[in-house]
């Protein structure tokens, strides 16, 4: 121990200020406060990497941190409409968030975007993959206007949608669900509903109908039972799920007759949508789900899943009714309606 000095502190016991350091644990700190740097500028990189990567919304979130007051207050008035970036322009920004038009370009290139038309398709592509939070708008018109315009719509949709598809069409997927082995209805997320519901009207007519997903099962559980004798129905209804196109490219492998129903926007120039490329159905039913507001409109599924069924039971002649009439049957003999 060297005398003068308190090994405990590691100070001068005169003057309690010069630090006494043993060589080994100073170039131990040196080497610490080496990796300590390194690690900040690796958390540093990783954050512009997350902020300069994937949607723009999610760009936005990884930079809140380090945006300026006045970028920040650009960032929020997006958060709190995302899609309203994506129809209008700088200036129109710039104005809705009280900052400059220097202020969005800055913006914009802090986010990954080379200019602010770039950001901006950005957004449209997010918006058409459906997400309601993309579709929120401000808007002045009043409660009474805003449901007469989703009525309208709603019709619109069905009118549009049934102007593309022929009742030949219908009553030939009809025909092969009376035919089929087992019928297989598919359907995730907001077109689980609608796969619950055709597959119980059609189950009142047709023995062997199961609704996919099932609770407490993988699809692989299922898929591996589905034969080239069974007809399978798909809804493909925004916003998908990513395991879909996995999905349809199986029944494709299988092979099996499969219908598909969707709503999902063709991109420019093509003729089909990546899940008709992954599935080539048999069956191609598109329905129009445009709303006027943020949520989808989904009239014109309902109807299609309602025509369907019909024309199911008018085509199943008398072993339809027959079925019908044992249900009936069972239902007054269990006192259950």
């Amino acid at each position: 121990m060297q005398p003068g000095f308190d090994t405990l502190n590691r100070t001068c016991k005169h003057c309690r200020a010069v630090p006494w350091l043993p060589m080994q644990e100073l170039i131990g700190r040196r080497v610490l406060y080496k990796w300590l740097a390194n690690l900040r500028i690796t958390r540093l990189t990783g954050c512009m990497t997350r902020a300069m990567s994937g949607s723009y919304i999610a760009r936005i979130r990884s930079a809140l941190p380090s945006l300026h007051p006045s970028e920040r207050r650009l960032a929020d008035t997006i958060l709190s409409f995302p899609g309203e970036i994506a129809s209008y322009s700088a200036t129109e920004l710039a104005q809705l968030a009280n900052v400059s038009n220097a202020t969005v370009t800055r913006f914009v290139r802090r986010l990954g975007y080379e200019n602010f038309d770039q950001a901006r398709q950005s957004a449209r592509a997010t918006q058409q993959t459906g997400a309601a939070v993309f579709r929120v708008s401000a808007s002045d018109q009043g409660p009474e206007a805003a449901l007469m315009a989703q009525i309208a719509q709603g019709r619109q949709n069905v009118e549009n949608s049934f102007a593309a598809i022929s009742l030949a069409e219908i009553d030939d997927l009809a025909d092969a669900i009376l035919q089929a082995g087992r019928v297989w209805v598919i359907g995730f997320r907001t077109a689980q509903a609608f796969a619950v519901y055709l597959g119980a009207q059609i189950g009142q007519i047709v023995p062997h109908v199961t609704v996919l997903p099932q609770a407490g099962q993988t699809l692989a559980e299922s898929l591996v039972s589905i034969s080239k004798d069974d007809v399978v129905v798909v809804f493909a209804l925004r916003r998908t799920v990513r395991q879909l196109s996995a999905l349809c490219r199986e029944l494709r492998h299988i092979p099996v007759r499969a219908a598909l129903i969707s709503d999902v926007t063709l991109q420019h120039g093509a003729d089909m949508s990546p899940f008709e490329a992954e599935l080539s159905p048999q069956w191609r039913v598109r329905v129009q789900t445009t709303a006027p507001g943020p949520l989808f409109n989904h009239a014109a599924v309902l109807t299609l899943c309602h025509i369907l069924a019909t024309r199911v039971l008018e085509r199943s002649g008398q072993a339809g009714r027959k079925r019908l009439l044992s249900i009936e049957a069972l239902h007054d003999s269990l006192d259950e309606l």
